[in-house]
């Protein structure tokens, strides 16, 4: 998978007390509903903010909440973000071999492993 960061290479240091938000802003590409065929390369990238005061670093992931894995890891990096600014998460997953309709839920998490912020989805069909 490819993830897209804000510019920021190096992070501030987090803010004591800081708290953890991410902002579903909009699909980039595959809207809800895409037609696959089975084993074909799905290239979703959502718009996310990070709406807290938290910086997202690299020990902040997003894991699969709920439905398919569509064959990545259910465990992805977290674009390394400073609070307030936007970033593109890009996951190449893979439409599964059998026909049907699939959905992929993920959340951001917190190093510590705390979930934070809006679920949101992949949400395909494959014939």
């Amino acid at each position: 998978p490819t993830i897209t960061p804000t510019p920021s290479l190096f992070l501030p240091t987090q803010p004591v007390n800081c708290m953890s938000l991410l902002t579903f802003l909009s699909d980039l590409t595959v809207p809800d509903g895409t037609v696959f065929t089975p084993g074909e390369t799905i290239d979703k990238r959502w718009l996310v903010e990070n709406s807290g005061d938290c910086h997202w670093n690299e020990t902040y992931e997003l894991r699969l909440v709920t439905g398919a894995d569509l064959g990545v890891d259910p465990s992805q990096p977290l674009p390394q973000t400073l609070s307030g600014d936007q970033a593109t998460i890009q996951i190449e997953f893979i439409a599964p071999t059998e026909p049907g309709s699939y959905q992929s839920a993920w959340q951001a998490y917190t190093g510590s492993g705390m979930p934070f912020g809006d679920v949101f989805y992949v949400d395909i069909t494959v014939e």
